[in-house]
């Protein structure tokens, strides 16, 4: 199968219909062969009933129905699980993304060599209220990221290889860091493409400002999870250590002061009546919460499942070995399981 069209959607019962046939019709003239599959993240109108109504003239045309509210990323994390195609496009249910850049996209990854394509709405119909917090929100995206060739992260009109959708995790509200994810992931090929954004035909936006508050938090967090994940002593272990020495240094450089006034004759007064003792102790304590934080992450890191989990890229095997399993096969097993095989695999050699 060529694409696969993934759709989150939560009340856009008006634009199913213009977005189905509309998206049938350029599936039709560049001959894909295609799936399309709309996540209804519990909409309380009548968006189930459409899909269905959709799936029955059209095959093609999928769904899947939360039977809640979850968010746009859980509802993009299952429309990519259940996604067959070699390129995945995703694009919102709101007719604002054009599903005439779809070839275009197609080509850039098939083509071109990309792992994922952004669009960049260059030219947007949004109010002021929208667009300025986005250019900031964007700015930041780029310079945490590092990657600084993309305009637009927010843009629900997206192209990916089929691997980058399987090797990826969309939870919480990250949906608006998915290229960051597949940076982390080791997908590196990221390009862009200026695609058109139209104004809203039906309904209201589903965004209020509260996103841009929550996708800072979420910058950060991920952040954090690429940079520290699995070493959070050098995060914690360090800022701790530094922490407890300055406050140590202090209660020295207090206790110090009271002996050279005691010897000198100078009026001095006691350790415990000083602010800075206390803060030197502060600092100390804090100091030693945060090493401590540190060395039980290690722990927690040392125990998971996953800790020797590394993203292959290619490999080469001995195909004329019996008791190797394919590539292919290997990575598709557990991990546990892996490294089964693959000790029972050295153990063999030897």
């Amino acid at each position: 199968m060529d694409i696969s069209v993934v759709i989150p959607l939560y009340n856009e019962a008006e634009s199913l219909p213009e977005l189905a046939e509309w998206i049938e019709r350029v599936m039709n003239e560049n001959n894909f062969t295609y799936e399309v599959l709309f996540i209804n993240d519990g909409s309380t109108d009548d968006s189930w009933e459409v899909i269905k109504g959709l799936h029955e003239k059209n095959p093609r045309m999928k769904g899947i129905s939360f039977r809640r509210n979850y968010g746009k990323s859980p509802a993009l994390n299952t429309g990519f699980q259940q996604a067959q195609g070699d390129v995945i496009i995703t694009m919102d249910a709101d007719l604002q993304d054009s599903p005439d850049e779809i070839p275009e996209l197609y080509r850039m990854i098939t083509k071109d060599g990309y792992d994922l394509v952004s669009g960049w709405k260059k030219k947007r119909y949004d109010p002021l209220s929208k667009t300025i917090p986005t250019k900031l929100f964007n700015a930041t995206a780029r310079r945490v990221s590092g990657i600084h060739n993309l305009h637009d992260f927010n843009c629900g009109l997206k192209a990916y290889r089929k691997k980058v959708v399987k090797h990826i995790e969309v939870y919480g509200d990250m949906h608006r860091y998915v290229p960051y994810l597949a940076k982390i992931a080791g997908f590196t090929r990221i390009g862009e493409k200026e695609v058109k954004h139209r104004a809203r035909k039906y309904g209201s936006t589903k965004f209020g400002l509260d996103r841009f508050v929550n996708g800072y938090l979420d910058l950060i967090t991920l952040w954090f999870q690429a940079k520290f994940g699995v070493k959070p002593m050098h995060f914690f272990g360090l800022l701790g250590s530094l922490m407890f020495l300055l406050g140590f240094v202090a209660v020295i450089v207090v206790g110090a002061l009271k002996l050279y006034n005691m010897y000198s004759g100078h009026s001095y007064r006691l350790v415990t009546e000083s602010p800075y003792f206390y803060l030197s102790l502060t600092m100390m304590i804090l100091g030693t919460q945060l090493f401590l934080t540190g060395f039980l992450g290690e722990l927690i890191i040392r125990h998971s499942y996953d800790r020797n989990h590394y993203e292959i890229n290619e490999r080469i095997t001995d195909e004329g070995d019996p008791k190797a399993l394919p590539s292919r096969q290997v990575d598709e097993l557990p991990a546990q399981v892996k490294e089964t095989v693959n000790t029972n695999a050295s153990n063999e050699a030897q």
